[in-house]
This record gives C-alpha cells, sequence and structure tokens, in this order.
C-alpha cells in the first residue's frame, strides 16, 4: 500500500507490518498503554459506541496489553484483537478490522459495517493514520457517516523506539471540545 514509502518506515515498524494480503500471517505485539483516557465529555459517547465495539470505555495508566493481528486468506484484510487488562477488570478486547481500498487508504471498520477512513503514510520513520471520515457500509456500498461531528478527528501513529521496540498513540481531537480521547504505550516485538 505504501510503495516505495515502505522503506521509509523504520525496521521495527516494518517488521511488525510483515503481514501480506491473502495469507494467514499473524503477530502478537505486547505492551503497556502509559495511558488510556477519555474526557468527561467524552463520557456521554462511551455507552453507544459500546454496541458498535469501539472505544475503550475504561481510563487507566500502565496498562498491559496485547495486540493480536491476523490476516485472512479469503479477503486480505487485516483483524485485530487489542486485549487491554485493566486491575480489578475482565480483559477489554476492542476488535476491529482493515481494508485496503486503493492508493493509501484503508478502511477500519468495526461492529455493524461502520468504519473510519483512513490516509496511510510514512513520516520521519513512523506509519501514520489519518482519518479521512466514517462510513457505513451497508450492501457493498460505503454510506458516509457525519460522526466526525461528534467525535472528531482520528491521529494514529506508530513510531520505532529502537530495534525491538515501538510507541504507539491515538487521540481523537474534537473542534470544539478538544481533546475526547487518547491512548499511548510502548510495545515490543518479538522475534
Amino acid at each position: 500500500m505504501l510503495g516505495e514509502d515502505w522503506h521509509r518506515l523504520g525496521e521495527v515498524i516494518r517488521r511488525h507490518y510483515f503481514l501480506r494480503a491473502f495469507s494467514d500471517d499473524s503477530i502478537c505485539v505486547k505492551g503497556v498503554m502509559r495511558e488510556v483516557w477519555h474526557s468527561a465529555i467524552a463520557k456521554c459517547l462511551i455507552p453507544p459506541a459500546r454496541v458498535f465495539g469501539a472505544l475503550v470505555p475504561y481510563r487507566g495508566t500502565d496498562v498491559p496489553i496485547e495486540v493480536h493481528y491476523n490476516v485472512r486468506p479469503d479477503d486480505g484484510t487485516i483483524h485485530w484483537d487489542r486485549v487491554f487488562h485493566f486491575a480489578g477488570r475482565p480483559p477489554f478486547h476492542f476488535l476491529s478490522y482493515m481494508e485496503h481500498v486503493g492508493g493509501n487508504d484503508v478502511i477500519e471498520f468495526i461492529r455493524f459495517g461502520v468504519g473510519m477512513r483512513l490516509k496511510v503514510t510514512a513520516e520521519d520513520g513512523a506509519l501514520v493514520f489519518r482519518d479521512k471520515g466514517y462510513i457505513w457500509r451497508m450492501f457493498g456500498v460505503d454510506v458516509p457517516l457525519p460522526l466526525g461531528l461528534l467525535l472528531g478527528r482520528a491521529y494514529i501513529e506508530e513510531r520505532p523506539v529502537d530495534a525491538g521496540r515501538f510507541s504507539m498513540r491515538m487521540t481523537l481531537t474534537h473542534p470544539l471540545f478538544g481533546e475526547l480521547f487518547r491512548y499511548g504505550g510502548d510495545f515490543s516485538v518479538g522475534d
């Protein structure tokens, strides 16, 4: 998807995303989220978001996490199972899958066909995802959704730390209410 820009990514990021389309490749990375946070305003969005399997509903610091990635050989999509281990709670699974839709664009889907269109770039060794709007896939048609008015814009990056570790951060920032959600931490990529 990145073409020649693939080589602009840090080596640890390339190792992390070695997954080949239409294969049965998989990888698990483990780490600690230094912070998982949402604003007081965003707390109102969490109940409906949980119906769709979106947004982490808890706050915490130093939250152990593992992320299981696997490619589906039948359709080439990458599936994520992000497992957050908040103290005193059962593991929280944030499930999604990503589909390449042309050029540097992907859509990350949650339940019921709701997705976020993202532009993917390589910047200073990091893999960066920038929100291009939300959609609802109905009967094979991607219908734009004005969810950006509620959630704001997403920014996600995975940045090399050293040969075996990378940092990750995600923010949802609303134009009027500022930052609504954020989480970030460090991960290790095993050999």
